[in-house]
């Protein structure tokens, strides 16, 4: 796996472009899991990915793969194939797809068969994820997002500012982001659902949890009581959001290999000390 900044002018939109490859035996599959994110873009070329969203959808035989932002697993498996993925924020979401995120949310797309997704189609036709491409098919997605994908609207500051704050420890309550963001609770909601698919008070405890998991699968030999995030209020609390967030307990995550996702997350970690997308600054690449 290869991680790739967005160039200064797109790191407000994208957490990082990334090229996979997936090598198993001829005939063989590898399953694992995605963990909670925001919205992706993934071409693939070689074997395809068999995907079931947090909502149910299945996705088979597609090269393009459109996920919007999530807050339970998406269960897959693929055998030897590479891919291109493009990790969207949530300003990136509402400038480049449009579409409002809760409509989004926990679901995957066949992204040739959806029309929120059309005009990425042009990218699922150009990239090979050829390690001998790769900068050259760097410079097209860069090329493509400055100059030939549509833009929706006006860029929305506010997006940038409730996403930073829910990136600090201390907003523990809606109605502390909304005093800090000069908006009222129920216009704080509409945008929370517009941009980041989901209500405040979610995104707020997905937060937490995703700082706990991160800690976890940064230490091969971690327990989840060293991981868990000290505004948790006991181990039960942390419990009931694993179920939330994984559809299991701890102890049944931690049994599990996690062949794709446990390198994908040092490697990210390693390069950008930022392990898992939600916990990406706006801009921090």
């Amino acid at each position: 796996m290869r991680f790739h900044a967005p160039p200064a002018d797109l790191a407000r939109f994208f957490t990082t472009f990334y090229r996979v490859e997936i090598t198993v035996p001829e005939g063989m599959r590898v399953a694992d899991a995605l963990q909670p994110e925001w919205g992706n873009l993934r071409f693939f070329a070689g074997d395809l990915p068999e995907s079931r969203s947090p909502e149910g959808d299945r996705i088979e035989n597609a090269d393009f793969v459109a996920t919007g932002p999530s807050s339970g697993p998406l269960n897959f498996s693929v055998g030897s194939t590479r891919l291109w993925g493009i990790g969207l924020l949530p300003l990136g979401w509402t400038t480049f797809v449009g579409q409002s995120a809760h409509l989004a949310a926990n679901r995957a797309f066949d992204g040739r068969k959806d029309a929120a997704f059309a005009p990425f189609v042009p990218l699922a036709d150009d990239l090979d994820a050829e390690p001998v491409h790769e900068r050259k098919e760097y410079e097209r997605l860069v090329r493509f997002f400055r100059h030939e994908a549509p833009r929706h609207g006006r860029e929305d500051p506010r997006i940038a500012a409730i996403h930073a704050m829910l990136l600090d420890d201390d907003f523990g309550d809606v109605a502390a982001m909304a005093r800090r963001a000069g908006l009222t609770t129920r216009t704080l909601e509409r945008l929370a659902r517009r941009a980041f698919g989901f209500p405040p008070k979610l995104l707020l405890r997905r937060q937490r949890f995703m700082r706990s998991l991160a800690r976890f699968m940064l230490d091969p030999d971690a327990n989840w009581s060293g991981s868990i995030d000290g505004c948790y209020y006991d181990q039960s609390h942390f419990v009931r959001d694993c179920h939330r967030f994984l559809g299991m307990s701890p102890s049944d995550y931690a049994a599990l290999d996690h062949p794709v996702m446990a390198g994908f997350v040092r490697e990210r970690h390693r390069l950008y000390g930022s392990a898992v997308q939600t916990l990406d600054r706006p801009s921090a690449t």
